[in-house]
């Protein structure tokens, strides 16, 4: 057993308990803007759907229902700007972070295969490589890794942690440099329904890709935009030759979204009020929070997008963390995503509206 755990690091939310119990020493409570777990209502119309699948004894198919797939490809057409997408383009999954932890397993990746990620970046793609025992890397611009031996190159936009958005121009020129050399390209989209100062674009945007799926494979998620965290609930869309032996492998596996879920996915998929009104959540609480951290002496780096401020005092990230929790508010430190975060400090949006309104209170001068 400890032969898989060994590959793994220091599971690292691990390592804020200390200041999590000093922020909650707050006399007026904590105000955890750490993990980014959504703290708002499923909308009605989706716990509703849930509500009427509930009597499903039967097992759910790992493809989905006609149903569920239909609602992934409109949704890809309709918001992502996609073209000619058919149910053999998209691929449910239980909830991304399972997908991202093991897709080079189910690539057949292992040593000698390498997986590149963003120098700032999730740490699931890092895991992810280490299950395979795949060699892993960070990068700054991908075109400039050496292809060989390269078999997945994840990109993020919006970025977790940092925010930041790449343009068309960038997504362009790096699939262009990814399929001239083989190299999968895997999109983690996940927040690109909350972009602010930046309008995301998906590698599955004709722009982009040329019209073309090969090679490429994107990410979406419902957890943030739909609130939907706790239904574990995303898909994939893209390259069917990627897709396919992915559904084989995901069979075998049991690798399935459970059937209330499956409907409660169609149902928010084919709604685009209830992410209007969250995005408006999210936007009033971001403001709040900007402005009270660049008074308090942070400066805001990226951030154009996603549901996380990306702040510095320009200090060790960790001084940072002890300094808010003395405060009541937790926040995450920069390094859980990279030694080049290490004097910055991700701030979630995810909060009530009354401990938005508090944490701004704690920072006034």
């Amino acid at each position: 057993m400890s032969a898989v755990s060994d590959r793994l690091p220091t599971f690292p939310w691990d390592k804020l308990e200390p200041y999590k119990k000093t922020a909650a020493a707050h006399p007026d409570g904590i105000v955890d803007l750490s993990v980014g777990t959504p703290v708002d209502p499923v909308p009605e119309l989706i716990q509703k759907a849930l509500i009427d699948a509930a009597d499903s004894p039967g097992y759910p198919t790992v493809w989905g229902t006609p149903a569920l797939r239909d609602a992934i490809t409109g949704w890809v057409e309709r918001r992502l700007g996609a073209r000619d997408v058919t149910h053999r383009h998209v691929l449910p999954i239980v909830g991304s972070k399972e997908l991202v932890a093991w897709l080079p397993t189910q690539l057949g990746l292992g040593p000698g295969d390498r997986v590149a990620f963003p120098r700032l970046a999730y740490p699931t793609y890092e895991v992810g490589a280490r299950l395979a025992r795949a060699e892993y890397e960070a990068y700054d611009d991908p075109t400039t890794l050496d292809p060989a031996g390269l078999r997945l190159l994840w990109l993020n936009s919006p970025s977790n942690p940092t925010g930041r958005v790449l343009s068309k121009a960038e997504l362009t020129r790096i699939v262009s440099w990814a399929r001239e050399h083989g190299v999968l390209v895997v999109s983690d989209e996940c927040y690109l329904e909350l972009g602010w100062e930046a309008a995301p674009v998906s590698v599955l945007h004709p722009d982009v890709n040329g019209g073309s799926y090969d090679g490429l494979v994107a990410v979406h998620s419902l957890s943030k935009r739909s609130n939907l965290a706790g239904y574990r609930a995303a898909f994939l869309a893209g390259d069917p030759a990627v897709l396919g032996p992915l559904l084989e492998i995901r069979k075998h596996g049991g690798m399935m979204t459970s059937a209330p879920t499956q409907a409660a996915v169609a149902a928010a998929l084919g709604d685009d009020e209830h992410v209007r009104v969250q995005r408006e959540r999210y936007a009033a609480r971001r403001a709040v929070l900007q402005e009270a951290l660049l008074g308090h002496g942070f400066r805001i780096e990226h951030s154009e997008a996603s549901l996380y401020l990306w702040a510095t005092r320009d200090e060790p990230c960790w001084d940072t963390v002890a300094h808010l929790a003395e405060r009541g508010i937790l926040v995450a430190p920069g390094d859980f995503y990279g030694p080049a975060g290490d004097r910055f400090v991700r701030v979630a949006l995810t909060a009530t509206d009354e401990r938005v309104q508090s944490a701004a209170a704690r920072l006034k001068p």
